[in-house]
């Protein structure tokens, strides 16, 4: 298996993205099926796992600490900081130096290591120059309790001011077939600067994997039912963009997670992509994909089928867009 470069690091072109096992969609799996999800994906050859300090509101840390700290070696760990649940039990985004260095602390506890191999900043505080939130990021890299710095959801500008302050591994920032800004700026940015991108939600929370069919039997906590792109008349519209997808997975004869997997690790050398799941067979299914290569064909045909100008919805409420720095398309 080919790997990909993680800014010192070398990892799979797939990683685990372990949101999903302690919240997000609904009832989260139970401690002992998350712990079989995460050992299983080690074994596949999964060699970068991804997670939060808001996951679970710090469960999600805590449960990889615990399942996997006599396999620390065998991965990459990439956490986030900079949004978090405050003292008062409230989501709180807050990019101040001394509250990153504190988040920190906090992870490497849960987490039962003494160093994370990236570290993200999560959001960026907008009542904080990039600039002081990526400098308390450089002193942790000094003080050996991070090795690589990392942004998420933000713009090309703001990568370019962050990179000044200190090399920037990765940037991670929502992309599929069916969520396209970062191709605006962020992902030649991050080539230019040798930046690796890491998409998130690459199979479209699971629109892409074509097993989601009634948004209606979402669960009250479950985050997509604020998002508009699943509201009962928007998602039947883009049901109908993916029965032409699907006629494409056939002819390539792959499945629609492993198709669209495969779009996304093909557009370039740089990305990583980081799919959850809390369901064994998708852990597989969706891993396969690291050794499948699509036709040129079907390259063009899925852009022209699946994108901005086709989807029906934007991908977050008003609220939640506004707390993140990435370019939309009008």
């Amino acid at each position: 298996m080919n790997t990909r470069k993680l800014g010192s690091f070398e990892c799979s072109p797939i990683g685990l993205g372990c949101m999903s096992l302690s919240h997000a969609y609904g009832t989260p799996p139970s401690e002992k099926e998350a712990e079989l999800v995460l050992l299983q994906a080690l074994d596949l050859g999964y060699s970068m796992l991804d997670t939060a300090a808001l996951y679970g509101f710090g469960n999600n840390e805590s449960l990889l600490g615990k399942v996997l700290k006599g396999r620390r070696n065998d991965f990459v760990l990439a956490s986030k900081c900079g949004m978090f649940k405050n003292d008062a039990g409230v989501r709180e985004i807050n990019g101040r130096p001394e509250m990153i260095k504190k988040t920190c602390e906090d992870s490497l506890r849960r987490l039962q290591t003494d160093v994370i191999d990236l570290y993200y900043l999560h959001r960026w505080d907008r009542n904080v120059p990039i600039e002081e939130s990526v400098g308390a990021l450089s002193d942790l890299v000094v003080e050996g309790k991070i090795r690589e710095v990392g942004l998420s959801e933000v713009s090309a500008d703001t990568l370019r001011k962050a990179h000044k302050v200190h090399p920037i591994a990765a940037v991670q920032t929502e992309y599929s077939l069916w969520t396209r800004n970062a191709e605006i700026a962020v992902l030649d940015t991050c080539r230019e600067l040798g930046t690796a991108f890491v998409a998130f939600s690459p199979l479209a929370r699971a629109f892409l994997t074509g097993k989601l069919r009634d948004v209606s039997l979402f669960e009250e906590k479950d985050i997509r039912r604020g998002m508009p792109r699943f509201h009962a008349e928007n998602y039947a519209a883009n049901l109908l963009l993916l029965s032409r997808v699907e006629e494409v997975a056939e002819a390539e004869d792959m499945t629609l997670a492993q198709l669209s997997l495969a779009w996304l690790l093909g557009r370039d050398e740089n990305i990583v992509a980081i799919p959850g799941t809390t369901n064994l067979e998708h852990l597989k299914e969706n891993f396969s994909a690291v050794d499948r290569q699509l036709s040129a064909e079907a390259f063009e045909q899925l852009d022209q089928l699946i994108n901005q100008n086709t989807v029906v919805g934007t991908r977050y409420n008003p609220a939640t867009q506004a707390e993140i720095d990435t370019e939309e398309f009008a």
